[in-house]
């Protein structure tokens, strides 16, 4: 178990920590090659989709085949696109590479991919200590790169920084060793279709409500992510505040993952994701309201940080527990794809609405409103066990 812990803890790591330090780049990037921010913006949007949609998919073939392959090939995608990324000098170019090739990389290196490993691994009523765990360590990954990617820009160029975190994401593979078990479709005991395991994901309203949920996740936290750096410059404030509001949001990370996966062991999940939810409301219009300082914004990083990714952990935990483990990743992946669309549209409409208005204010109060709206739909989530016929004898 503490083998699968640790590599998968690290592959979390530098898959999580490279992509949160990408709003660095919007400004250079734009600046340089004479692109409206809604092109960049559109290029993430699109990174975010394809992760979701592809998602599934990588953890079907993880639950049937294994996680190693996953990761290899991902782990691949995942240099090859910031390589592409730096070497982009066309629109189409870009999207193809930042969008297309890394979100297909991170489908197949990021959370889904990990968990279905953990959850095959750890006893149930660790099970949610042990992602939160994971999760911790992919914000410490948040919290280590976004200043080693910001000195990186500013002193290699952009071009350059983008070329070493290309060779980084190689570093996947030899971790990646440490997650090679055997697959669930190898193991003993009754085993389900993936067709019925989909039917009966989907037919299953907490299934669907947990779906409705992690979309506002997605929106919120890629809008903040891409665009908060820019609409900090727009409103006066140095380039490091940006710099360390991203870092403090890692920082604060790790404590908020950890402490949802430790709470979940013992409190209601659907109770500690409503209240996330609905802090994340209450922050933002905080940060709204009050005036704008560099002051008021790390108070709202150390926030945001702390309700960051701590939906992770409680998320996966209930759909492990609703329907087992066999279909974990595939599973996994179908509630992520809703968070990637709620991503595409935070990051999309985050630069389209900017370029419309000259303004971030729409997109901000559209996310205190989602921000409630998954508050709500959390609470009639039920975390019991799915009850299935058993199985005739021959």
């Amino acid at each position: 178990m503490t083998q699968v812990l640790v590599c998968g803890a690290i592959i979390v790591t530098l898959s999580m920590g490279i992509r949160h330090g990408f709003g660095l780049w919007l400004q250079p990037i734009t600046m340089d090659r004479g692109w409206s921010r809604e092109t960049f913006a559109f290029a993430l949007a699109i990174q975010n989709l394809a992760w979701g949609l592809a998602g599934p998919l990588a953890g079907m073939v993880a639950d049937r085949f294994g996680a190693f392959r996953v990761l290899l090939i991902g782990s691949l995608l995942y240099a090859l696109g910031l390589v592409m990324m730096a070497l982009a000098t066309s629109g189409l170019a870009f999207t193809g590479s930042a969008g297309l090739l890394i979100g297909l990389a991170q489908s197949g290196t990021t959370y889904a991919i990990v968990y279905g490993v953990i959850a095959r691994n750890v006893a149930p009523e660790k099970r949610s200590w042990a992602m939160g765990a994971a999760a911790a360590a992919g914000s410490f990954g948040q919290f280590l790169m976004v200043p080693v990617e910001s000195w990186l820009i500013g002193h290699t160029g952009w071009q350059n920084a983008l070329f070493a975190l290309g060779c980084l994401a190689l570093v996947i593979i030899p971790l990646a060793f440490g997650l090679r078990q055997p697959p669930a479709a190898a193991r003993s005991g009754p085993q389900q279709s993936v067709a019925a395991a989909v039917r009966e994901a989907f037919a299953y309203p907490s299934f669907r409500w947990l779906m409705a949920g992690y979309f506002v996740c997605g929106f919120q936290l890629a809008f903040i992510g891409v665009h908060m750096p820019s609409y900090l410059k727009d409103r006066g404030l140095m380039p490091d505040v940006a710099t360390t509001a991203l870092a403090l949001i890692g920082l604060f990370n790790v404590f908020g993952t950890y402490a949802t996966g430790w709470l979940g062991q013992t409190l209601a999940k659907r109770h500690i994701l409503a209240a996330i939810y609905l802090l994340r409301a209450l922050a933002i219009t905080a940060f709204l309201l009050l005036p704008l300082t560099a002051w008021s914004v790390y108070v709202f990083a150390a926030a945001m940080g702390a309700l960051w990714l701590s939906t992770v952990p409680p998320t996966n935990a209930i759909v492990a527990q609703i329907f087992g483990v066999q279909y974990m990743s595939m599973l996994g992946g179908f509630v992520f794809l809703s968070h990637q669309i709620g991503s595409f549209l935070g990051v999309w409409l985050g630069g389209r609405l900017y370029d419309m208005t000259g303004s971030y204010d729409l997109v901000w109060w559209i996310a205190v409103a989602l921000g409630v709206f998954a508050a709500i739909v959390n609470l009639p989530v039920r975390e019991s066990a799915i009850s299935r016929p058993l199985p005739q004898p021959a």
